[in-house]
């Protein structure tokens, strides 16, 4: 997903965001330790995820001098899970950024959507639509590099729809880091 030109997911996506980047393809360890950090309550494997995720120079690149957004679960999945993967990553990216980064956590989830593990492009696409929201009291700064941060790009339609709510807010240089490609 280095740029937009290149990827056809993305192009097809009708994307809110100018580019971005993922560290590995959802497979093999990578895959597994996702799966243990999101439904098994594997806090352990965070910082491991964390140091795959800040060994791709692209993810750095972005993070350095940016605003990193992790994509927001609902208030309800939050409760269960008792953490945001996406947050997780996104602490170590800043923090493996050296500096110049910061999280904020602008964007809530207002819909609780069912899982997108089972829909295809265009459900995902709908499933999602109008599903974040700026945070309440959140401020932003329009002019700066935002970079939204999640676990997994599928079909993009989870991070083009907290775009679409950053470019609703006055956000016009927003970006994308992921984990990992599914």
């Amino acid at each position: 997903m280095e740029g937009l030109r290149e990827c056809p997911r993305c192009r097809e996506l009708g994307p809110a965001f100018r580019g971005g980047c993922t560290a590995t393809l959802f497979q093999g360890p990578v895959r597994s330790l996702l799966l243990e950090l999101k439904y098994r309550r594997g806090w352990h494997v965070q910082e491991d995820l964390g140091e795959i995720l800040c060994r791709s120079a692209g993810a750095l690149d972005r993070a350095r001098g940016s605003v990193l957004v992790p994509v927001p679960l609902h208030p309800r999945k939050l409760r269960e899970r008792g953490y945001n993967q996406s947050e997780l990553l996104a602490k170590s990216l800043a923090k493996g950024a050296g500096g110049g980064a910061r999280v904020v956590s602008c964007l809530r989830r207002v819909e609780d959507t069912p899982s997108q593990t089972a829909l295809g492009r265009r459900e995902r696409r709908s499933n999602l639509k109008n599903a974040f929201a700026l945070a309440r009291g959140a401020s932003l700064t329009p002019g700066l590099r935002h970079v939204l941060v999640d676990d997994v790009f599928t079909t993009g339609s989870t991070v083009n729809s907290c775009a679409w709510a950053l470019r609703r807010a006055g956000c016009m240089n927003i970006e994308v880091v992921t984990l990992s490609r599914g």
